[in-house]
């Protein structure tokens, strides 16, 4: 068994879509034994919830520096004891210490076509504004193991978005969301659950015949 906990900071949509994956049983062999959430109200502690499973707050406000708050996130993930971490919309720089203690057992999706619109200042909105400023025709969303950079770990999966005429910020993000954010990040922890992902000299390898093998 994957056992995962998932870190978030909003609406938990994507959280929402691995809970709608594990629950149709196409995850794999996958238990969410915790969300954290660095902002308390959101609603993805409601989703949480209403599934069933323990979440808790670990919020920057109630430390006195980022050095507290950091050694408290660890603390809090460690105790989880998760085989995976799932960074779910959590806009919180991950500390070089959680890195350094799940090398390759962290996943972000992040809302482009890595590397493009992405590192130091692009999220969320941020993202899809920069798109369209730069008029691309394409973008679409990643999944990718985090390291000690932003948004520079190697590259798990991809799916592109098509940008349409009359786009706006809001209506493109919700369309990446819809057509790749919540297909590519449950679809990777499938694969990892499954002992499909490697990583060789930097770069992903899936062996998607050993998933086949997991799903039947």
């Amino acid at each position: 068994m994957l056992k995962i906990v998932v870190l978030v900071s909003g609406g938990g949509t994507n959280l929402q879509a691995i809970l709608d994956r594990a629950a149709a049983g196409s995850l794999g062999d996958v238990k969410i034994t915790c969300v954290i959430s660095n902002n308390r109200g959101v609603k993805a502690l409601d989703r949480a919830e209403q599934a069933g499973i323990p979440h808790r707050v670990v919020s920057p406000k109630d430390y006195p520096d980022r050095e507290a708050f950091n050694e408290a996130l660890l603390a809090a993930v460690e105790s989880a004891e998760p085989d995976l971490v799932v960074l779910a919309g959590f806009l919180v720089a991950i500390p070089p210490a959680m890195v350094q203690a799940f090398p390759h057992r962290i996943i972000n999706i992040h809302p482009s076509l890595i590397p493009a619109f992405c590192g130091k200042g692009y999220y969320g909105l941020k993202v899809h504004e920069a798109a369209l400023r730069r008029g691309v025709r394409v973008t679409g969303a990643t999944v990718h193991f985090v390291d000690e950079g932003t948004d520079t770990g190697p590259i798990i999966l991809q799916k592109p978005v098509a940008v349409q005429q009359g786009d706006t910020p809001e209506i493109l993000q919700r369309r990446v969301m819809e057509e790749a954010e919540w297909e590519i990040l449950p679809e990777a922890i499938a694969l990892i659950a499954a002992g499909a992902v490697s990583v060789e000299d930097g770069r992903v390898i899936i062996d998607r015949s050993l998933s086949g093998k997991e799903e039947k």
